[in-house]
């Protein structure tokens, strides 16, 4: 006998056994079912957390996936614009390099001209140059002519002559001056400025005492130099003296004559140096000139002779002025005439504009008559105008 729950088996009769056994089987089965389910349930419960998080890793890993794609998009755009990036600055890179290269060819083409200019520029003054020693040994071979020509007395005489005709014709009128004058002693001076009375015609003789002078310059010691002073001193001396008694004649020239040095330096070193003979030239009214001082007294006697030859002149001046007075009093009348002719034009002037006034009146007068209101035969005559109102009018 077996005992399940309320119920007794037995186990004795095998149909009873069978069923008993089939029974406990399916009881077995079905707890195993039963016990299945609730594990199933107990795994479906503790399977849903892990199938959420594996939806939440999908989503994940989508987003992952897209974060990915817009990666790859964004790595292409960046590549894409880092290319096009990097054509631009090739672009512009080949651009400016042919721009530099550009402006290095016209930098050296510039240069290059530039370097042709300042050769030829450098080789036209190179020719200047050598042409300008030329102008110096020229010159070098001038100065010892001079030199020659200054060494010699009557060659140093004519030099100075020449000078002073130089001088001479420059400054005054053709008219004015004779070169190589002779005197009535016999005399012949280098050149007479004819000066009006007073102070009469001035010779002007040139004198040039070099070798005296040079003397000076070339003194070392003391005793040198006061013989080369005295020698100086003396030269000049004797000059003044010639010329006071060959070039000043009463009656016939001036109370003075001139002296002139053709050497600046001599005449400074006179008037530096040597004051007392300037002295005695002032003395014996011989005045010592060098080139400049020359050619201011020259231009004082030119001012003398203008103002000379004005007083020459004054009579003509006169007339000429009376016949300018005439002249001015038959304009004058003439302008009188004018003025009344003028007048007598402007009074007509204005009786013609109150003529005309006058007659533009009467005009108005008669446009304004109504003649369709006045028959024909009781229209009034209109008085005619008198011959004296018209001549007035």
């Amino acid at each position: 006998m077996i005992q399940i729950g309320p119920y007794a088996l037995d186990t004795s009769e095998p149909l009873t056994l069978a069923a008993l056994i089939g029974g406990t089987a399916f009881l077995l089965i079905l707890l195993l079912l039963l016990l299945g389910l609730r594990a199933a349930n107990r795994s479906a419960r503790m399977a849903e957390p892990l199938a959420q998080q594996m939806v939440q890793l999908g989503a994940r890993v989508q987003g992952l996936s897209d974060g990915q794609h817009q990666l790859a998009g964004g790595l292409n755009h960046v590549s894409e614009a880092q290319a096009a990036a990097q054509s631009h600055m090739l672009q512009l890179m080949e651009k400016r390099l042919a721009e530099v290269a550009g402006q290095m060819t016209e930098n050296l083409q510039g240069s290059a001209r530039r370097t042709a200019q300042s050769l030829g520029d450098l080789q036209q003054r190179l020719q200047a140059i050598d042409r300008a020693q030329d102008n110096i040994t020229k010159l070098s071979g001038d100065v010892l002519s001079l030199q020659d020509i200054l060494s010699n007395k009557q060659t140093r005489g004519a030099f100075g002559e020449i000078q002073l005709t130089d001088i001479v014709t420059k400054a005054l009128p053709s008219d004015s001056y004779t070169l190589q004058a002779t005197l009535s002693n016999g005399r012949r001076a280098d050149c007479l400025i004819h000066l009006p009375n007073p102070p009469g015609p001035i010779a002007i003789d040139s004198k040039f005492p070099l070798e005296a002078y040079e003397a000076l310059r070339r003194a070392t010691s003391e005793g040198e130099l006061a013989a080369a002073a005295r020698y100086l001193r003396a030269s000049v001396r004797k000059h003044i003296k010639d010329i006071s008694e060959k070039y000043i004649l009463d009656g016939e020239t001036a109370d003075g004559a001139l002296m002139f040095l053709p050497s600046e330096a001599v005449y400074a070193e006179l008037h530096a140096n040597f004051p007392e003979v300037v002295r005695d030239g002032f003395a014996a009214r011989v005045w010592i000139v060098s080139p400049t001082t020359c050619m201011a007294t020259l231009n004082t006697m030119r001012a003398i002779l203008k103002d000379a030859r004005m007083r020459e002149q004054a009579g003509a001046i006169r007339r000429e002025l009376g016949l300018l007075f005439g002249d001015v009093e038959r304009l004058g009348a003439r302008v009188e005439n004018l003025d009344r002719h003028f007048t007598q034009a402007a009074k007509d002037v204005s009786e013609i504009r109150i003529s005309a006034d006058k007659a533009g009146r009467r005009a108005r007068r008669l446009d304004n008559f109504d003649f369709e209101e006045l028959a024909p035969e009781t229209a009034p005559a209109l008085p005619l105008p008198d011959a004296k109102a018209a001549e007035r009018g």
